[in-house]
């Protein structure tokens, strides 16, 4: 499947003078739900963003279940949208993501043998700790216990240790949105790029942000870059 760059390097011209950077209608790693397929997720009811309320999800079971989720599949987009409802779950119950949270630092240590293992676990703590910075853009009393984690520092580490993974360049793309912007541009462009290959990432760029009014994916991190770093 070729990812349409032609049309989102159109789009993206319509869109660079009716947007400022950061216009965002939500925390995106909060407020997007990405296309993961068949694969094996936290449960989840309906389609909405946000838990309906409706959940019988027992969140004491929230560490078993997403690290088992996180170590049975490599692909990083189920990473991504398993952290998101992690996060959404854990705000509910702030023991167990506290204590999810811990497991994550100790499974940074312990995966050090082994490049790919290490790679994803990186990712992972950074990638939370990210949406957990995020969540509180929503639910102003909520207070991340990842506060003294550098979110980007643990998702670059991640990108070394895993060369050319365009779905980790798609993360980064997204935790930087607000800058810095050189670092915002060259993820966007390896994510995009990535995408021509790698159909699943290609979904999730088309998808809209909220609704079908608003932007892509694609054009949501490729206003930002250009944006940003043409006022540098």
């Amino acid at each position: 499947m070729k990812f349409p760059m032609a049309k989102f390097a159109a789009a993206l011209l319509f869109t660079f003078s009716l947007f400022a950077a950061s216009a965002f209608a939500g925390p995106p790693l909060i407020c997007h739900t990405y296309d993961i397929g068949n694969a094996k997720s936290l449960p989840w009811i309906g389609y909405n963003w946000n838990l309906s309320g409706n959940e019988s999800y027992n969140t004491n079971s929230l560490v078993a279940d997403t690290l088992s989720i996180l170590d049975g599949d490599p692909t990083v987009l189920v990473h991504m949208e398993t952290l998101r409802r992690a996060a959404l779950y854990g705000r509910k119950n702030p023991k167990a993501l506290k204590q999810l949270l811990t497991k994550m630092i100790a499974r940074t240590d312990a995966s050090n043998s082994n490049a790919m293992a290490a790679s994803l676990a990186s990712f992972d703590l950074g990638y939370f700790t990210a949406t957990l910075a995020q969540l509180r853009w929503i639910y102003k009393d909520f207070a991340s216990p990842a506060q003294s984690l550098d979110a980007m520092v643990l998702v670059d580490t991640a990108i070394h240790l895993r060369a050319n993974d365009a779905q980790m360049e798609f993360a980064a793309a997204l935790v930087t949105l607000d800058g810095p912007a050189d670092e915002h541009y060259a993820h966007t462009q390896k994510a995009l790029a990535g995408a021509e290959s790698d159909a699943l990432l290609a979904r999730n760029l088309s998808a809209h942000f909220m609704n079908s009014q608003s932007e892509t994916m694609a054009q949501m991190i490729s206003r930002n870059a250009s944006v940003r770093v043409a006022k540098q």
